[in-house]
């Protein structure tokens, strides 16, 4: 591919991109670029974390990009998920890890690192920066980035909580990331990031390009992101054909509205890039396939597309994206395993 080729596809993964130049420079001039995102293991792995972020990485790793998953067992454990138990955090971040291999994510070009195992073997040069970012910014700065942890800048925080921040801008620099691509729900700790460079003396050259992807919405109304600590708002990667078709039909979906409708946004954002064709059944009338979503939303809005016939075709898309992974956790013994413990587990925010 040319670099304006490459620039396309690793730009199309972005709702927002900071900035457009320094990626375009990157992908000219860098022979060998890392991107990365970092995940708690904090249950189970709904699609949104699933097939989007597999479409994602494809696209990465396509356009010649290493993907480095920071697998956060020690973030998910200051952040008190699964109850802060280290033990049930690894078991989750295997088993999530399982979920992409079956979802079908190229794993040629994407290594997965466990933060506890990589900053306890590097650990004097990985708390050296933490400690560098904490001493250049105030509590308050430290405190507006809580939104990365699912919390607001008003919650009583713990200490660790506060000190979260820090480390997951640290974790850019202590992985060479070129790329931070990450929700943007996690673009305040990308900025503090990127204005630390300006705050290192000497001045760091290459800041981090901020690539942030869209966050897809509940099936309930108002739910601007899909929560797995709320089941009936998310669909799981191993959710069952009939857990598919019954979460979707009752998903919010209002007739002739795009905005802040979820069935339209699974369909845009997750089924056209997986599969490629989105196919509506109608009755009395030939099918209608869609492999663009601007004709899919022109013909919502008009009424020509209604919620009764687009859920069936959502709910069936979406269960042929998620057949591969049900067969694996089915059929591979330890998957099976991982899943059934996975399962027994308590959420905890």
């Amino acid at each position: 591919m040319t670099v304006d080729e490459r620039f396309a596809l690793v730009r199309s993964i972005g709702e927002e991109c900071i900035q457009e130049e320094e990626l375009r420079v990157l992908l000219d001039k860098k022979p060998e670029i890392f991107a990365y995102d970092g995940f708690e293991p904090s249950g189970r792995m709904h699609i949104a974390q699933g097939v989007l972020k597999s479409i994602n990485v494809n696209k990465l790793t396509s356009a010649g990009v290493t993907f480095k998953f920071w697998i956060a067992d020690w973030f998910a454990q200051l952040n008190n998920k699964m109850g802060g138990d280290l033990k049930k955090i690894k078991l989750v971040g295997e088993y999530m890890i399982e979920v992409w291999k079956a979802v079908g994510m190229d794993l040629s070009k994407v290594q997965f690192l466990w933060a506890s195992e990589e900053i306890n073997a590097r650990s004097e040069e990985y708390w050296t920066l933490v400690m560098d970012i904490a001493i250049k910014n105030n509590l308050k700065r430290i405190i507006r980035c809580s939104q990365i942890m699912g919390r607001n800048d008003t919650d009583d925080l713990s200490a660790a909580q506060i000190f979260y921040p820090c480390m997951q801008a640290a974790d850019i620099f202590f992985l060479k990331a070129d790329i931070c691509q990450l929700g943007l729900d996690q673009r305040k700790v990308n900025m503090l990031a990127r204005e630390y460079c300006d705050d290192c003396k000497p001045k760091r050259k290459f800041k981090p390009v901020i690539l942030s992807h869209r966050m897809m919405p509940g099936l309930k109304q108002g739910q601007e992101k899909m929560s797995k600590s709320d089941p009936e708002s998310a669909i799981f990667m191993e959710d069952s054909e009939q857990e598919v078709k019954t979460k979707i039909k009752k998903a919010f979906c209002e007739p002739m509205v795009i905005e802040n409708n979820p069935c339209i946004e699974y369909t845009e954002h997750i089924v056209l890039p997986y599969l490629g064709e989105f196919t509506v059944s109608k009755k009395d009338a030939e099918p209608t396939t869609y492999t663009d979503a601007a004709k899919l939303k022109e013909d919502y809005t008009s009424g020509a597309l209604h919620p009764s016939d687009l859920k069936p075709a959502l709910a069936e898309a979406i269960n042929k994206i998620l057949q591969p992974v049900r067969a694996h956790f089915e059929n591979d013994p330890h998957a099976k395993e991982l899943l059934k413990k996975v399962k027994a587990l308590k959420v905890t925010r």
